[in-house]
């Protein structure tokens, strides 16, 4: 018994040799698929291409762009996959925040490149600047202000001095410069930009006021200007702007008061946050419309082409009243018991959602 034993012994050591042979070769096998599987990721994801069309495309960073938004994009408009992977990336390898600006991707740059690219500003080939309908021209100057491709010379005077830099012939710079979305030279200067917007918003005015309906109340084009920033404010629905030119227009044409929210508020100033009162509505100042007459002294926003267009175009309809109807837009009426209806639609809406 104990020589069967002892021969067994060696057949034992080889079949253990044989079975971690077996093992080590599964191991590296398994490596090895890790490995290729983990070089087609990394392909598809950091090394793949970033899409250019043609030799060289332009690619357009937006102030609060970041960069899980950035890749979450890229990945629905399937021009990455693995998407994880870029974010695994930039967290571990880049340490900034993407850069607001124009950028030039050319043929071949790979996903790695691109986002690392757009996390400096040096490499920013031009300034991109959204100037949005209705907001005003402090909010303007403040974003030229902040802009680093941007050569500062007149924003940081006192509003009259820029003005007079920019030989601009008005003592108010609000509603002067025209709305739109801007791509100027890296290195151009606050100048050159805010002289631009001010010539295409005059250029819109001038043109509208020349084909404008008869009959309006407004003496000059100035006085269009400030409703149509008035127009603005009051709704986001371009297919409302000539109704709710025409509640204006027959406001003014009757001697009505105005009673607009949006002049109260830019009258407050910074003393606005978020709320106005009864009170706020019953103080007096240059802008409030519902203790002055007309018109206020100057515009309250920079106003879209549409609502210029609209200002001097208003509806031919009776409507003297409007209120929001809580759900998007608003219900127009032509006299105070509808009117008084559709405030208590509203209401009963409100009330509902809460």
């Amino acid at each position: 018994m104990s020589q069967a034993k002892s021969k067994s012994k060696p057949k034992k050591k080889v079949q253990d040799k044989a079975t971690n042979k077996m093992q080590h070769k599964g191991i590296a096998i398994i490596l090895l698929v890790l490995l290729i599987l983990s070089a087609i990721i990394l392909r598809m994801s950091i090394f793949k291409p970033y899409p250019v069309e043609g030799q060289k495309q332009k690619l357009s960073i937006s102030n609060g762009e970041t960069y899980t938004g950035f890749i979450d994009q890229l990945a629905e408009e399937d021009k990455v996959s693995f998407p994880i992977i870029l974010k695994l990336y930039r967290k571990i390898f880049i340490h900034d925040t993407m850069k607001a600006g124009v950028y030039e991707v050319t043929q071949g740059m790979n996903m790695r490149q691109v986002l690392e690219m757009v996390s400096d500003i040096e490499n920013a080939q031009m300034s991109r600047l959204l100037v949005i309908e209705g907001t005003t021209a402090k909010q303007l100057v403040q974003a030229l202000k902040k802009d680093p491709l941007v050569e500062k010379s007149v924003v940081n005077l006192p509003s009259a001095e820029m003005l007079k830099a920019l030989n601009i012939p008005y003592d108010h710079p609000e509603g002067l410069f025209a709305p739109d979305t801007y791509f100027f030279d890296k290195g151009a200067t606050d100048k050159q930009i805010l002289t631009d917007l001010y010539q295409r918003q005059m250029k819109i005015l001038d043109e509208a006021w020349e084909k404008r309906a008869p009959n309006l109340p407004y003496k000059d084009k100035y006085q269009a200007l400030i409703m149509a920033s008035i127009i603005e404010k009051e709704t986001s629905v371009d297919s409302e702007l000539r109704q709710v030119s025409g509640v204006f227009y027959r406001r003014l044409k009757l001697g009505m008061r105005l009673q607009t929210d949006p002049t109260v508020i830019y009258g407050m100033g910074d003393k606005y946050q978020g709320k106005i009162s009864k009170q706020d509505l019953r103080t007096p100042t240059a802008y409030n419309t519902y203790t002055i007459n007309g018109l206020p002294p100057t515009p309250i926003a920079l106003p879209s082409k549409k609502a210029i267009e609209a200002t001097l175009h208003p509806d031919d309809s009776e409507n003297i009243y409007f209120v929001a109807t809580g759900n998007g837009g608003h219900k127009f009426t032509s006299n105070l018991p509808d009117h008084n209806r559709a405030v208590q639609e509203y209401i009963e809406v409100m009330r509902a959602k809460n």
